[in-house]
């Protein structure tokens, strides 16, 4: 066997994807697996400090790689984080393990970066066994989270960089004949057990460190990530206290910075004082529905969704929110969040680096998440969309004016989205911070709490020949250009977004059924909510109705067809669930041109759903239209006198 252990190159990431996706045990899985192209971009959105592949004989047998950050942590001054150690099964327990570890840490010593963090899932005993024999100590939970990992520490490169200048010809000599760490330290035990010991108030892991005949035993400071003390035994048994050097670094300690708290009717936000991170609650919700993190001025030290370092912020209040600011040397970032009441507002400006992101969790567990196809899905991993919170980059990506809503029983949350925006999984999300004009990057997320704003709002001019405005609390039902008059699909005079015309028979053999184009002549309003045109003898008005309102339409002639056109507030592609023939179908508003069904309901652009029926006549049918305007809603009745039936629900159709 011919072993290489060498720096990752530019070429490789097809063939260690290629190694990962052919074994499931892989440290990152990801349904499907992942690209070489998804690797590699990984591999750089994670600003990866080295990434050493094992080959033998030219054959790719094994990883290892040391990140500044992995999405879901974020590398403190003076760490890398550890991930992505893969050995192929057959190398396993020879040297491919041990040489790649040792090649690591030796070049973590030689760059200043002296602290190792990993992640481990200690049902594999294993590898478990193998982090503890070569000094990997647990000083945080020392049980499995969520994700199926512990967090382990190694502080070996630090102790050994920290005592190097003091220890002596013999001893340094003993150190340079090392090849390997797995005999380095005193063997720890494979119990699920904090190794931390509190001295003084000081939270410290002790070290014993065999360097041939020689021993060093030390204290570290597992908050400062610095050696408290340590002491070197001679062959001959003789002991001294060492010099500590100082790391080349700082780790940044917590303040006692306390949250900032701010309420609009049923939403509460707090801003975390240390390191940024926002929640926003509702009352009744167990835990917050929202959790954004903050965009660091650096660019290798982004807050992870899972865990974010402390940071140098200033708070100070602004009208209706918070501004946080971020400075680190010339850089800075600042956010802005407001709550209205409807939802939470971001804005971020930044100097230095332009680029950006954030991690986005929706803290609904139970209920529906609606993805950007339309489709509803219940909320959990692997649904709707695959899980690749192990290989961020393999994401999906969002387009621009998709919508994207979770709703549970006592919150909604929603967002159109206008940025950069990658589904991490279903209720986790990656969204980059893209700067408008003014150099402002806005975020805006909806979050409706149960029995929350009701207010129907309605407003109807005769000038436009219909309903111009129709709000359902915080949700726009209709789209509508007035005062301006716009084309839409083939009617070159839009103007409201609900409005009634006479149509030729939608079996007319010659024509067919119009597209909505107003008659001639003038509208009178009879009152707030109903309008009369004189010259065709068509009138029409709105009332209330159950949790919806119902639109009657009258005309004095049975020659033609009467239409009540509706345009919805829709992303141009949205999801239609109809009711054809007795028959639920669930489609997309972008797969067809045009539909018939007896009732229906259109995903409107916040994810709520426009239901649309007949009241009565059993011959009344609605029309539904794909333009590259947007949809096209119509009402069809050849009765004198018609009514239908309109209201918004957070959920569609059920039959």
């Amino acid at each position: 066997m011919a072993l290489t252990i060498r720096p990752y190159q530019e070429g490789d990431a097809h063939a260690v994807a290629e190694l990962y996706n052919r074994h499931r045990d892989n440290p990152n899985p990801v349904a499907g697996g992942v690209s070489g192209a998804e690797l590699a971009r990984e591999l750089a959105e994670r600003e990866t400090a080295t990434f050493l592949v094992a080959e033998d004989d030219e054959r790719l047998v094994g990883t290892f790689g040391l990140f500044h950050n992995t999405g879901r942590r974020s590398a403190r001054a003076g760490e890398l984080i550890a991930d992505m150690f893969f050995v192929h099964p057959a190398h396993r327990g020879g040297l491919v393990t041990g040489r790649l570890f040792t090649e690591a840490v030796e070049w973590m010593m030689r760059t200043g970066c002296l602290v190792l963090r990993l992640t481990v899932n200690p049902a594999n005993t294993v590898a478990f066994r193998l982090y503890r024999r070569v000094g990997c100590v647990s000083v945080g939970r020392a049980v499995p989270g969520e994700d199926g990992n512990v967090e382990l520490h190694n502080y070996v490169p630090l102790v050994v960089r920290s005592v190097l200048a003091d220890l002596g010809e013999r001893a340094t000599a003993a150190l340079g004949g090392l090849t390997s760490f797995a005999s380095v330290t005193e063997s720890r035990d494979d119990e699920l057990r904090s190794d931390v010991r509190v001295v003084d108030g000081v939270r410290t892991v002790d070290y014993s460190l065999a360097l041939g005949e020689f021993r060093i035993d030390a204290s570290v400071d597992v908050d400062r990530g610095a050696v408290r003390e340590a002491r070197l035994t001679e062959p001959d048994g003789t002991a001294r206290a060492l010099r500590i050097a100082r790391p080349p670094y700082e780790v940044r300690a917590t303040r006692g910075v306390a949250p900032y708290r701010f309420t609009e009717s049923a939403l509460t936000c707090e801003v975390d004082g240390e390191d940024g991170t926002l929640s926003v609650h509702v009352a009744g919700h167990r835990g917050p529905v929202l959790v954004s993190t903050w965009p660091s001025c650096r660019a290798d030290r982004p807050a992870g969704w899972r865990e974010g370092e402390p940071r140098d912020l200033t708070l100070e209040p602004v009208r209706g929110g918070v501004r946080v600011t971020e400075r680190d040397g010339d850089a800075t970032v600042t956010g802005t969040f407001t709550l209205d009441g409807s939802g939470l507002f971001q804005e971020f400006t930044r100097t230095g680096s332009a680029t950006g992101r954030i991690f986005q969790t929706v803290g609904l567990r139970q209920g529906v998440f609606t993805g950007d196809d339309g489709q509803a899905y219940p909320i959990g991993l692997g649904q709707g969309v695959r899980d690749a919170s192990e290989i961020v980059a393999a994401s999906r990506a969002v387009p621009d004016g998709a919508e994207l809503a979770w709703q549970g029983r006592d919150v909604r949350v929603s967002l159109s989205v206008d940025g950069p925006l990658r589904l991490v999984h279903s209720t986790l999300l990656e969204r980059g911070l893209e700067p408008g004009p003014d150099g402002v990057a806005r975020m805006r997320t909806a979050i409706r709490p149960s029995g929350a704003d009701t207010t129907r709002r309605l407003e109807v001019h005769a000038a436009a020949g219909g309903v111009t405005v129709w709000r359902e609390g915080a949700t726009k039902v209709l789209r509508s250009p007035y005062p301006r008059t716009r084309s839409h699909g083939y009617n070159p005079h839009w103007s409201a977004g609900l409005w009634v015309t006479r149509e030729n028979s939608r079996h007319d053999r010659a024509a067919g059924l119009g597209w909505g184009v107003p008659a001639p002549g003038a509208w009178e309003e009879k009152h707030p909510l109903g309008l009369h045109a004189p010259d065709s003898g068509l009138d029409w008005e709105i009332a209330a109705d159950g949790d919806g309102i119902r639109v009657d339409a009258r005309t004095s002639g049975t020659d033609r067809e009467t239409v009540v056109w509706l345009t919805p507030q829709t992303p141009l592609r949205t999801a239609v669930v109809l009711d054809s023939d007795g028959e639920r179908w669930e489609l997309s508003s972008g797969d067809f041109r045009q539909m018939w069904a007896r009732r229906a309901a259109v995903r409107l652009s916040d994810g709520r759903w426009l239901h649309c029926a007949p009241a009565a006549g059993p011959h009344d049918e609605l029309v539904l239209r794909a333009t590259p305007s947007g949809l096209l809603v119509g009402g069809v009745s050849a009765a004198r006198e018609s009514a239908w039936l309109l209201s918004v629900h957070d959920t569609p159709l059920s039959f």
